[in-house]
């Protein structure tokens, strides 16, 4: 069976408080009805002072979709780790675990735009040690024990539910932080299909002497939206992933490389490359994914279309994968 996704990112551009709201009222009723149905992961991210109201707070909807679920598991991809205290995000981390019973999954990276340290007032030259320091601290805080932490011996309670501790996984597209896993013997989450640096990882865990495993996307991963009558749904709602497939391109500069990577300009382009792809039920299944990521609430999507897509995927899609 393959893995399944539903996403959240809660994009909404020009929105109210009030619909804001709603929007994050409706994810928490969709997790809940993913969870009830048997769909795997709740993924979310972290994007900062973006001008369509871009989820700045994973942990935040993390903590809200435990306490709305039962067995889904909540990945946070990414974290950008240095724009956080260490100590304070240790203590997040374990209280969420704690609340979930270990089902929460934190994929550190370091971000890739500028202006979000800017507004944080962080050196962005300096975010690789910035990075070590906080993938270090949150493993030796996780201990329980007394450690050493910028001069001074710091110690953290309670102690996460999951042994030896909740799973951390860090992110990118660069050797540095294939390097930077290897050492600390954590898994590596690519965030594209690349082989070539989940090859070099390998090589310096067998360098560093440490174990590690590989999350890496498949060389196929689009972000799905399921719907009766594609061709209507590309007309009546194409937009909103295109503004997302937008905002994407105008954060990422030439040497990122991430799995929502597109040069459309156009709804049409959009659809012709593949990175967002609205099927029927049917011609989900036909795809044959390892992955399947439903994006029920793309790029400001209505939320009764949201609820139409998802319900379709649990009712028509999962029961043929094997869900």
């Amino acid at each position: 069976m393959p893995v399944t996704v539903v996403r959240f990112n809660l994009v909404a551009p020009g929105a109210t408080s009030a619909e804001l709201a709603a929007r994050y009222r409706a994810a928490l009723e969709m997790a809940a009805y993913a969870d009830e149905h048997g769909i795997t992961t709740v993924q979310t991210e972290e994007h900062h002072g973006a001008d369509n109201n871009w989820l700045p707070s994973p942990f935040a909807f993390a903590g809200a979709v435990f306490g709305a679920t039962r067995n889904i598991a909540v990945t946070v991809s990414a974290v950008i780790g240095p724009l956080h205290d260490p100590l304070r995000l240790a203590e997040e981390i374990a209280v969420l675990d704690l609340l979930s019973g270990g089902r929460l999954v934190t994929v550190a990276g370091i971000g890739y735009r500028p202006e979000e340290y800017a507004l944080f007032d962080v050196d962005w030259k300096r975010r690789g040690r910035l990075q070590d320091e906080l993938l270090e601290t949150l493993l030796k805080a996780w201990t329980g024990e007394e450690f050493a932490h910028r001069g001074r011996t710091v110690r953290l309670t309670p102690r996460p539910y999951t042994d030896p501790h909740p799973l951390l996984l860090v992110g990118g597209s660069s050797k540095a932080a294939a390097r930077r896993a290897a050492r600390l013997g954590l898994p590596f989450f690519p965030s594209a299909h690349l082989p070539e640096l989940e090859a070099y990882y390998k090589e310096k865990l067998t360098e560093y002497g440490t174990d590690g495993w590989t999350m890496m996307p498949a060389a196929e991963t689009p972000l799905l939206h399921l719907a009766e009558d594609p061709d209507r749904a590309w007309s009546q709602y194409g937009e909103h992933f295109l503004h997302e497939a937008r905002t994407y391109a105008s954060w990422q500069s030439g040497d990122i490389r991430s799995a929502v990577k597109s040069a459309a300009t156009t709804v049409q382009e959009l659809r012709a490359e593949g990175v967002y792809r609205i099927l029927t039920p049917e011609q989900c299944v036909a795809q044959g994914l390892d992955s399947l990521v439903l994006h029920p609430l793309a790029g400001g999507m209505p939320v009764e279309e949201g609820w139409r897509s998802l319900r379709l995927f649990a009712e028509r899609v999962l029961p043929a994968v094997g869900g």
